[in-house]
This record gives structure tokens, C-alpha cells and sequence, in this order.
């Protein structure tokens, strides 16, 4: 997860070049990227000369629908999804490191929150759609760096929307 990040954040690199960002070995990262290309998760820039051959992720971003997590492969998705999970947990802490350090400007716009909303499944899908449309035009800026305006700052957007137990509070109307 951390080479696809750097391929989305620095662009295409070399498996030595991205060991050198990730402090692992050449042959491991070489290793590494080809088993997410097998997963159509990288893919070969072009340009590239004999064992040098530069690397780009296949997608910027990372957004994926719950499937069923039951069955063949259901225990995988699962270990998946908390290595994710973990991995904003930890940018997460590594921006709480990160405040006494950091501008005002950034600080005053920054943060976390949550909202306990009462939504069908298909208002939830709404809202997802309404989200990605907000955030889609700023997205080409990762690919693109002259489209980068003066004093902009890489943001990682995380989004979580998770139904509460089913055995939590009624679904009641107030009256």
C-alpha cells in the first residue's frame, strides 16, 4: 500500500527509486510491484531500460463498495480492509505529531468530526455519488502538477460510511 501511495504522490519511479522513499530493498520493491501489477494495481510507465523500468500506480485514489465479505475470499477482503483502515489510522497520528508544526492556515481548516445520520441504503449511495462529484475536480491535480495552484498542499480525504448495528436505536420518526 505504501508503494501504490508513493506512485500516486510522486509519480511514476523505479522499484530503486521507490526503495530508497520506502527504506526497503530494490528486489523487494521490484517484488512488491510486480505482484500489484498482477492485481492491475500498477502498471510500467514506459521509458525505462533494461532492470530500470519505471513504475505508475493504475488509479488515484482508493474507493471501493462493500461486498460481501462471506465465502471464498471473505476472510481476505476483511484482513484488506484493517490493513487500510490501519494505514489512516497511523496518517492520522502522524498529522496529530505534525500540528505544533504546522501553519495556522492549515490548522484552523483542518480536522476531524463525525455526523450520526439516518439515511436508507439508497440515500447513502446518493450522498456517496453527491461526495465524489464534490471532490472529483480536485483529483486531476495529483496527475497533474500544473494544475496546482500556488500554496496548495497534498490533503488526504478520508470518508468512511458505515451503517450503526442493527440492534442500535429504532428507526422512529419523531413526532
Amino acid at each position: 500500500m505504501r508503494l501504490i501511495a508513493l506512485l500516486r504522490n510522486i509519480g511514476p519511479l523505479t522499484a530503486t527509486q521507490a526503495a530508497e522513499h520506502v527504506g526497503e530493498s530494490p528486489s523487494n520493491c521490484s517484488f512488491h510491484l510486480r505482484q500489484l501489477a498482477r492485481w492491475e494495481l500498477v502498471e510500467q510507465a514506459g521509458g525505462g531500460k533494461g532492470r530500470e523500468r519505471p513504475w505508475r500506480a493504475t488509479a488515484q485514489f482508493t474507493n471501493w463498495q462493500q461486498s460481501p465479505v462471506r465465502g471464498e475470499g471473505g476472510e481476505a477482503r476483511i484482513a484488506l480492509d484493517r490493513v487500510l483502515v490501519q494505514g489512516y489510522l497511523d496518517q492520522i497520528g502522524d498529522w496529530f505529531d505534525r500540528r505544533p508544526s504546522e501553519d495556522d492556515e492549515w490548522l484552523a481548516v483542518s480536522g476531524l468530526g463525525d455526523l450520526s445520520l439516518h439515511l436508507t441504503a439508497e440515500e447513502l449511495r446518493v450522498l456517496e455519488k453527491r461526495i465524489d462529484t464534490l471532490v472529483e475536480p480536485y483529483v486531476q491535480r495529483s496527475t497533474r502538477p500544473e494544475d496546482r495552484p500556488v500554496g496548495s498542499r497534498q490533503v488526504t480525504f478520508i470518508h468512511a460510511l458505515l451503517p450503526d448495528r442493527k440492534d442500535g436505536p429504532a428507526d422512529r420518526s419523531v413526532e
